[in-house]
């Protein structure tokens, strides 16, 4: 098995220093694999918006974190890796509490890396609350 090409560490100063909106969200890496990634969202009062719910715009930061963070575990830290696309279908309705969002990469290219990811309510990880695929652009390297 390949050793990932970032560490937990190395993604937490990532999300403090370099995407500082990830650091708000106090978003955590749980799982570091190389191609995949799982990413804590620790809960916070104001992640809830009406209907007692984690608001739509919290899963879907989580889950470009988690993309991100994906990538990095196969190519390094590449800070000007970008998202070029992203498509979440919200699926049903978390209830307040950590989430989970569990990135893998489906295809990595010279310059573009595919994945997914799946959103889960801490302890439910049977019942998929969001899925996500998602695009990422890599920089030519050298």
């Amino acid at each position: 098995m390949q050793e990932p090409k970032i560490s937990k560490a190395e993604l937490a100063l990532i999300a403090r220093d370099e995407v500082p909106f990830a650091g708000s969200l106090g978003l955590l890496a749980d799982t570091v694999e190389a191609g995949r990634v799982v990413v804590r969202v620790p809960y916070q009062g104001a992640f809830v918006r009406p209907g007692g719910t984690i608001a739509g715009p919290v899963m879907m930061a989580a889950a470009d974190f988690a993309m991100y963070a994906v990538v990095l575990s196969l190519i390094g830290p590449v800070k000007l890796a970008v998202t070029t696309n992203l498509n979440i279908n919200f699926l049903r309705r978390p209830p307040p509490g950590d989430l989970l969002a569990d990135a893998r990469i489906i295809k990595l290219g010279q310059r573009l890396a595919v994945g997914e990811v799946s959103l889960y309510a801490e302890g439910a990880e049977g019942d998929l609350v969001a899925h996500v695929t998602s695009t990422y652009s890599i920089p030519p390297r050298g």
